[in-house]
């Protein structure tokens, strides 16, 4: 979600006056997770020429700023996620086989939403707690035929979607229990 030409000087930091509006130098995301875990949201849509600076970011622990002559270390684990088929990403040259190959040091596949009706009602239990918190309300859970509509639902925007539903839901919701009325159509 960041824009490709600051997208450098996001992750890697910059100096001031390294770039037009650089008013003050910034550490850069690498450094700010140093010692825990950068989480790398959508990889697959990183520009390709970023890929190779970060590959190298990856192979060596180090980070350059932008306008800086200084390598700095940096111990970070990383997490990449993508909604994409990674090795079709190679394939069709979009994505470095060479990153790719040092990102796939362990994968764990997550079925969309559909495919695990199981989690359904338990994320809907999680949303209903953190929804109470979030908007100070007292909903103590909902309807068996809501429960049975989100059982019964495609979820092509996964959980997401479930997320802005049951949002939707509490923002609607007048009583002690979510019902059907209180669902988008």
């Amino acid at each position: 979600a960041i824009p490709e030409n600051l997208l450098e000087a996001v992750l890697f930091g910059h100096e001031k006056g390294s770039f037009t509006g650089a008013s003050a130098a910034n550490k850069g995301i690498f450094r700010a997770a140093d010692g825990g875990t950068l989480l790398l949201d959508e990889i697959s849509e990183m520009p390709l020429g970023l890929q190779s600076k970060l590959l190298r970011v990856l192979q060596e622990r180090i980070v350059t700023p932008l306008g800086s002559q200084s390598e700095i270390a940096v111990d970070v684990r990383v997490i990449a996620t993508s909604n994409r088929n990674m090795f079709e990403q190679v394939q069709a040259r979009s994505f470095r086989e060479d990153l790719y190959y040092r990102l796939k040091v362990v994968q764990i596949p997550v079925l969309p939403l559909r495919e695990r009706r199981d989690d359904i009602p338990l994320m809907a239990e999680h949303f209903r707690r953190s929804f109470n918190c979030k908007f100070s309300k007292k909903i103590k859970g909902i309807s068996s035929d809501v429960e049975q509509m989100l059982l019964n639902y495609l979820w092509p925007g996964n959980v997401r979607e479930l997320k802005n539903l049951m949002e939707h839901a509490f923002i609607r919701c007048r009583q002690n229990v979510i019902t059907a009325d209180n669902l988008p159509p």
